[in-house]
Order: C-alpha cells, then sequence, then structure tokens
C-alpha cells in the first residue's frame, strides 16, 4: 500500500503542469518596444487593448480589413512593424484576416493551451502584442499555413506611403 502511495505522490508531481511558471516566465519575456500598461491603455483603443494586451479576439467578420485587396502592407497596430503583406493574403472564410506567411523575424511564436489544447499563438516581435493564431489549413499550392489574425490588431499601409 506504501509502494502505490509513494508512486502515486511522485506520478502526480512529475505531471503537474507548470503554467504558474510559464506565465511568470511569458512575463519577464521583453521586447524591443515596451510600455506600461496606463501607457498602452492610453494609446490602444479599448478593443485594441482586449485583443494585443490581453489576448482576447475580435468577433468573426467584424474587421473591415477581412475584406480589404488593396495592395500594401499590414502593420502592427501598437508599434507600426511589418507584419504581412497583402500578396500572402487570402480568404480563408474564417472571417479573419488570413495569410498564408508572415514578415520574416516580424512575428513571434508561442504555444497557447487557452482553450484546452495547444495552438500556435503569434505576437509581434516588437512589442510583444497578440495577433492571433497560425494553423496548418492553409493553401496547399503556397505554405499551407493560415494565420489567422484579428484586424484590429492590425493598421493597414496602402502600397505607396
Amino acid at each position: 500500500m506504501k509502494k502505490i502511495l509513494l508512486f502515486a505522490l511522485v506520478s502526480v508531481l512529475f505531471n503537474c503542469n507548470g503554467s504558474a511558471q510559464k506565465n511568470e516566465t511569458q512575463e519577464k519575456e521583453t521586447f524591443p518596444v515596451t510600455k506600461t500598461e496606463a501607457e498602452w491603455k492610453e494609446q490602444l483603443t479599448e478593443k485594441q487593448y482586449y485583443v494585443l494586451r490581453e489576448a482576447g479576439t475580435e468577433r468573426p467578420f467584424s474587421s473591415p480589413l477581412n475584406k480589404n485587396y488593396e495592395e500594401g502592407v499590414y502593420h502592427c497596430a501598437a508599434c507600426d512593424t511589418p507584419l504581412f503583406r497583402s500578396e500572402h493574403k487570402f480568404d480563408s472564410g474564417t472571417g479573419w484576416p488570413s495569410f498564408d506567411r508572415e514578415v520574416e523575424g516580424n512575428v513571434a511564436f508561442s504555444t497557447d493551451y487557452n482553450i484546452g489544447y495547444a495552438r500556435t499563438e503569434e505576437h509581434c516581435a516588437t512589442c510583444g502584442g497578440h495577433l492571433g493564431h497560425v494553423f496548418n489549413d492553409g493553401p496547399k499550392d503556397t505554405t499551407g499555413k493560415r494565420h489567422c489574425i484579428n484586424g484590429v490588431a492590425l493598421k493597414f499601409v496602402p502600397k505607396g506611403e
């Protein structure tokens, strides 16, 4: 009986998910552009703050950028870093702006377990703002990736500006 209890205790200790430790690590991560929460709240709209700083999600089909087909570059709404190019945008039918690739080096990735399973979360590599998630169900003739991005996290800069 003692052996079973000892085995159960050891199993529990080694199988616990250290989410508190993960959160501490994420909070300590620094980015080239850092501001206090008060500064972000002053700069961003309520919806932008919710998505970019609190990892929220906007309602599908609510962003005018979802159906934007102009040529240009999509920048981070918080720090103006170029993130996605219009030639890599496609209509995924999901209700969020979707791209088959990012501007290399300008998007950071992490693993998100917020809804009970692992997803690859995307952040602006400059300010750490939450952008959305990347999935492996994009166009097969290009990268096969679908970067599903909250439109409110983006600022569109038309070609030539």
